[in-house]
């Protein structure tokens, strides 16, 4: 019976352990959250965003919208709450996610600008923000001199690794 009982757990324990190894290819918690996709993947799938904006407040300027008024404002703010949704996924390291904050103000203000009904200010900070965005894409990659800047001489007594050149500053 002692047998048995040893038997059963050790099933039971294996099932388990198998059953979470199993799993182990979703994603759990916080960090999964937002990160579907790849920074450089975030930035174009927000310019499509802005760039549809954009395109709705060409239609809409152009008298060619048969939705006007304010049914063609919430086309327009609802491009740009998607594109702000969407930028929360470009996620790669400290300098790009501060210069994305600065891109999203500027929807915002965009945002702000088409709720109040002045376009003009909505296509300039729009653009302002797509040009931000742009940008973006070459601050993903940290270079040489980051990150030598970035090393600090502790750093390099741990992996033992003599670098003269590290925790300099230029």
């Amino acid at each position: 019976m002692k047998l048995l009982k040893s038997a059963v757990v050790a099933t039971t324990l294996a099932l388990s352990l198998g059953s979470f190894s199993a799993t182990a290819d979703t994603c759990l918690g916080m960090a999964c959250m937002y990160n579907r996709m790849t920074p450089i993947e975030g930035i174009e799938a927000t310019l499509g965003q802005v760039a549809e904006a954009l395109n709705a407040i060409q239609v809409r300027n152009s008298g060619g919208a048969a939705d006007s008024g304010k049914a063609g404002d919430d086309v327009i703010i609802s491009n740009i709450k998607d594109a702000l949704k969407l930028s929360k996924e470009i996620n790669a390291n400290d300098k790009l996610d501060r210069n994305r904050n600065r891109a999203n103000d500027y929807l915002k203000k965009a945002r702000a600008a088409v709720q109040e009904g002045d376009l003009t200010k909505a296509t300039e900070d729009l653009k302002e923000a797509e040009r931000r965005f742009s940008d973006l894409k070459g601050m993903i990659d940290l270079t040489q001199a980051d990150r030598v800047s970035q090393q600090t001489n502790l750093l390099n007594r741990i992996m033992d690794t003599p670098d003269k050149a590290a925790g300099a500053r230029k």
